[in-house]
């Protein structure tokens, strides 16, 4: 493996790097929006290589609120991210549980719609994203999250697609914020 870059800069660049030549895409796409682009961005040949989950770990990690008790997400996309960073903060002593967010709810058992240890009820939660267009699959897990009497109030995506999702999050209440935009991504890809 090639060791981490000795700059945060440059550790970021390998991470747009990696982004750009491992999880985008140009050609003709539907995506799970319905919506069709040109432009596919599928973050889970970063996010599940090693090199890719410490460098998102750390960059994501960074935009986790403060006073978070944990980060949680919507499965699949989501349940590295939330594993990563969890690790990643008990590294650095910080206290952050993960939860995953089931698209429905358990079949069997107690029904769940979340995985891991709840926080108390009114405890602030940061949502984790890999990719957001719209926002919809975001304000899923948003909505199970606040069912369970927890706070959210920032959601953390790795792309942003720039198709409305800040408008979406903001008219919820919601803070959006991206480690990368779409345009940066494509322009880098460019480049290989």
């Amino acid at each position: 493996m090639t060791p981490l870059p000795k700059t945060k800069e440059a550790c970021k660049d390998k991470l747009l790097n990696m982004l750009a030549r491992d999880a985008y895409r140009f050609g003709d796409f539907s995506l799970s929006s319905g919506r069709t682009s040109k432009h596919y961005v599928n973050c889970k040949p970063v996010s599940l290589s090693g090199l890719g989950l410490l460098l998102l770990s750390d960059f994501l990690l960074e935009k986790v609120e403060k006073t978070a008790l944990a980060v949680a997400g919507l499965t699949l996309g989501a349940d590295p991210l939330v594993s990563g960073v969890v690790m990643r903060a008990a590294q650095m002593n910080r206290s952050l549980d993960a939860l995953i967010v089931r698209k429905e709810a358990k079949g069997h058992g107690t029904g769940d719609w979340l995985e891991g240890p709840l926080p108390s009820k009114g405890s602030l939660v940061t949502v984790l994203e890999d990719v957001v267009t719209t926002g919809r699959s975001s304000l899923q897990a948003v909505n199970q999250l606040r069912n369970a009497g927890l706070e959210v109030r920032r959601i953390v995506t790795i792309v942003d697609r720039q198709e409305g999702a800040d408008l979406t999050m903001k008219e919820e209440g919601l803070e959006l914020v991206s480690l990368f935009l779409l345009k940066d991504v494509a322009l880098k890809a460019k480049s290989f």
